[in-house]
C-alpha cells in the first residue's frame, strides 16, 4: 500500500543525493498475471470494459454495426449512471436486444465479503475477487466529500518497512472491472446511484478517489489507467481528474504516462529526505534514487495540468522527523509546486516503528510552513478496524499468520 486518503486533505543542510548508476533495463509494469488475461469463455462481464472494447464486443455478439455506437452510449449509461445490473431494467432497448444482451453478457462487481464501520463513520469493505482474493476498500466521510481509497492489486512487492500492506506478498494485478468494481459497489452500500424520473440531485457522497490501498498503481498501469478513464467518462460514474489522486512510491518511467494517459492529481510516497534513509523505507529508491525521483516530478504539472503534487511523508520517531529533515526536504522539493501531507503513523501489529510525539510533528510541520509549503497534519481515521494509512491488509492473509510471524516478516 502506498498511502491512505488526505482526510482535508541531524546535521546541516546536504546538496541533494548525486544520482547513482542506473539498474540495467527491466520492464517497468511487473510480469505479474492479471486474472483474467482474456475474455472468459461463456458470458463476458461488461464491468470494466472501455468504450472501444465494449463496443467490439456488442457487435461480436450480434449488434448491427449501424446501431452499435448507439448501443454502446444506451448501455454505458445503463451501467455507470444507473448501477443497473439487469438488463431487463434497460427500458430504452428492445426486449429482443435485451435478450440478446442477457444471452452473451453478465453484469458482476467484486463481492463485499465483509463491512466494518469506524466510530468516526469510516467504512472499511474487504472485497472477494476471482480466484478467491481479497482485497481492502475504504470510504472515508468528510463534511464536504467523501473519499474512498481503492485497491490496485493484490498485496504489494514494495516492502516499503512501515506499511502493513507490505508485509504481504504481491498475489496479481486487479483487472480494470476489479478496480472500477470498488467504486461502483461502495456507490451501492452508500445508496448512491441516481433513480430514473427522480429530480437531479449533484449531492455527492463518493466524491473523491485515491488510488492508495493495496499494491503500487504504477505496476498495473494500463488496468489502472483503463479504470480511471471509465470511472471519468462524463455518460457514466463522472469523476473529474481533479477528483483521482493516485498514489506511487516512485515508479519513474511510468509518471510521465499517468500525466499524459490519466492526467489525474499525482501524490508520492516520499518519507524520508536522504537516499540512506529511504533506502530503508520505501525500497524502490534503490532503484529509482530521489534525485531522480525528483528532477521526473518537477515535469508533472505542467504533463497534467494540475496544480501541485503531493508529497507524503510519514512520521516515524526518531527516523525522519528532525528539524533537519524538514529543512532537508523543503530544500529537495524547492521549485515544484507542492503540498506536505504529514502522516502520523499508525501502528499494527510487529510494526518496526513508533509515531512521532504530537509535539515533534507541530514542529516539523512549522519548519515546512515557513518555508511556503502547506503542511497539513492528517487526522488518523480507521484506526479502530484497522484502515487507516498503512494498515491494509487482506483478512484471508492476516488470518493465516500469526503475530510473530508477521513481526518476522517486519524485520524485527
Amino acid at each position: 500500500m502506498t498511502a491512505s486518503p488526505d482526510s482535508a486533505t541531524t546535521s546541516q543542510v546536504p546538496d541533494i543525493q548525486t544520482a547513482r548508476t542506473p539498474a540495467p533495463a527491466t520492464p517497468i509494469t511487473q510480469d505479474v498475471m492479471t486474472i483474467p488475461r482474456k475474455l472468459p469463455e461463456g458470458p463476458v462481464n461488461l464491468v470494466g470494459l472501455t468504450r472501444p472494447a465494449l463496443l467490439e464486443a456488442l457487435i461480436a455478439a450480434g449488434t448491427p454495426e449501424k446501431q452499435a455506437k448507439m448501443r454502446l452510449n444506451q448501455v454505458w449509461q445503463w451501467l455507470y449512471h444507473w448501477g443497473v445490473r439487469d438488463f431487463a431494467r434497460m427500458t430504452n432497448l428492445s426486449k429482443d436486444y435485451r435478450a440478446l444482451l442477457a444471452d452473451n453478457f453478465i453484469i458482476e462487481l467484486p463481492e463485499i465479503v465483509s463491512k466494518q464501520v469506524s466510530s468516526d463513520g469510516t467504512r472499511k469493505y474487504l472485497v472477494r475477487i476471482a480466484g478467491g482474493h481479497e482485497v481492502e476498500v475504504v470510504y472515508i466521510p468528510e463534511t464536504d466529500r467523501g473519499t474512498l481509497c481503492i485497491s490496485s492489486q493484490v498485496g504489494c512487492t514494495l516492502t516499503c518497512s512501515f506499511c502493513h500492506t507490505g508485509t504481504q506478498k504481491l498475489v496479481r494485478n486487479l483487472t480494470p472491472g476489479e478496480i472500477v468494481g470498488q467504486i461502483m459497489l461502495a456507490r451501492d452500500d452508500l445508496g448512491e446511484w441516481p433513480v430514473p424520473g427522480a429530480p437531479k440531485d449533484e449531492t455527492r457522497l463518493l466524491s473523491n478517489v485515491v488510488l492508495m490501498g493495496m499494491g503500487e498503481p504504477l505496476y498495473n498501469f494500463d488496468n489502472v489507467r483503463d479504470a480511471m478513464k471509465i470511472a471519468m467518462d462524463p455518460e457514466g460514474i463522472s469523476l473529474s481528474r481533479r477528483r483521482i489522486t493516485l498514489s506511487t512510491s516512485g515508479v519513474v518511467p511510468e509518471i510521465a504516462k499517468c500525466a499524459e494517459e490519466i492526467g489525474c492529481l499525482l501524490a508520492v510516497s516520499f518519507h524520508a529526505t536522504t537516499d540512506e534513509v529511504r533506502d530503508k523505507l520505501v525500497p524502490i529508491n534503490k532503484r529509482w534514487n530521489i534525485e531522480t525521483l525528483l528532477n521526473t516530478l518537477r515535469d508533472y504539472p505542467r504533463l497534467s495540468n494540475s496544480e501541485r503534487i503531493t508529497f507524503e511523508y510519514v512520521m516515524l520517531k526518531e527516523v525522519n522527523d528532525t528539524d533537519a529533515d524538514a529543512r532537508r526536504l523543503v530544500k529537495l522539493i524547492s521549485g515544484i509546486p507542492a503540498k506536505i501531507n504529514l502522516i502520523p503513523f499508525n501502528e499494527w501489529p510487529g510494526a518496526p516503528y513508533q509515531r512521532s510525539e504530537p509535539d515533534r510533528i507541530r514542529a516539523f510541520a512549522d519548519v515546512v510552513y515557513k518555508a511556503g509549503y502547506a503542511s497539513p497534519i492528517r487526522t488518523p481515521r480507521g484506526e479502530d478496524i484497522m484502515a487507516a494509512c498503512g494498515q491494509l491488509k487482506s483478512a484471508t492473509e492476516r488470518a493465516r499468520k500469526s503475530r510473530k510471524e508477521i513481526a518476522q516478516e517486519a524485520g524485527l
